[in-house]
């Protein structure tokens, strides 16, 4: 398993951390306009390898052309947030520096799975999308994932349950728009409202838990002026489903096709991912509430696709 990841920020750099104890992974790449920075990094992780009980993988710092017959390639480059901007604020100036980003991919790695997280993330994946041959099903968002990540601790922390025993989404757009659909949200097989009732617990205040999730990245952003553990890390439970084939259900950026009658736009939903990268998106009868949700997703989502 070769990865390539292109940008090496915080977290660009933190997902490498990640790769280099993964035992599928034979070789990762790095690439960064400053290939002094890049290479820094990857002679700083060779000095961890003696202390990984994992394979020990080939590192390169390297420009496109090492990055070729990559497996999967991770986009985390271009303009950053700034204080006072939002995601959408970086829309026109990313999407001309992933035009040519996934020129250069396609050119060395045409069979690659490809996941963005550069933002407007799902927005930048259907300008890629449209810059490249590459199916829908391998050029995909690390979407609303995180949200959903940062969604399931905060009402972990409400219900006092280990998050990885409550099942439920952050799903719409990484941003303003993204919504909760709590018909599908379970805690230990419950829905919230009856496992607080049942429990002793007061009730959720749902909109106040979808302020804190919206609100939990520019916290963090505020204080250190980035966020990079989190993304991170989702990116590296997408990459795990990949490369174990687990058919894992991950809220990840995918153009639609129809589903949830919605055609041509790339959005964040539920869906199967696995070694083919995403295998299929799955179908919901969402309530009114939620689809009207979903609808307003996809009205500003349209919006900022305009833009370029």
């Amino acid at each position: 398993m070769k990865v390539s990841v292109i940008g090496m920020g915080a977290v660009g750099t933190e997902i490498v951390g990640f790769l280099v104890n993964m035992s599928e992974v034979a070789q990762i790449v790095a690439v960064d306009r400053l290939k002094s920075k890049a290479e820094a990094e990857i002679w700083d992780f060779s000095h961890t390898t003696p202390f990984t009980h994992t394979k020990n993988p080939s590192l390169v710092a390297g420009e496109y052309p090492d990055t070729a017959n990559s497996d999967i390639v991770v986009i985390t480059a271009g303009a950053q947030l700034q204080q006072g901007q939002s995601r959408d604020d970086l829309v026109r100036v990313n999407s001309a520096i992933l035009r040519a980003i996934i020129a250069d991919v396609e050119r060395y790695s045409p069979g690659a799975i490809v996941i963005n997280v550069t933002n407007p993330v799902d927005v930048m994946t259907q300008v890629m999308l449209r810059a490249s041959s590459y199916p829908s099903s391998r050029l995909i968002s690390a979407g609303t994932l995180i949200d959903t990540a940062r969604f399931l601790r905060i009402l972990s922390d409400h219900v006092g349950i280990d998050p990885k025993n409550i099942y439920g989404y952050m799903l719409g757009d990484h941003g303003a728009t993204g919504f909760i659909p709590w018909s599908l949200c379970k805690v230990c097989g419950l829905d919230v409202d009856s496992y607080c009732r049942l429990n002793g617990l007061p009730p959720v205040d749902r909109e106040a838990i979808r302020r804190q999730v919206l609100e939990a990245g520019f916290r963090i952003f505020e204080r250190k002026g980035n966020t990079n553990h989190g993304i991170a890390a989702s990116v590296f439970r997408v990459i795990r489903a990949i490369t174990a084939n687990e058919q894992s259900i991950l809220p990840l950026g995918v153009l639609l096709d129809g589903q949830f009658g919605i055609h041509d736009l790339v959005m964040s939903v539920p869906c199967v991912v696995g070694r083919p990268g995403v295998e299929r998106v799955l179908n919901y009868d969402f309530t009114p509430e939620e689809q009207a949700a979903l609808r307003a997703s996809e009205t500003h989502l349209r919006e900022l696709l305009a833009l370029v």
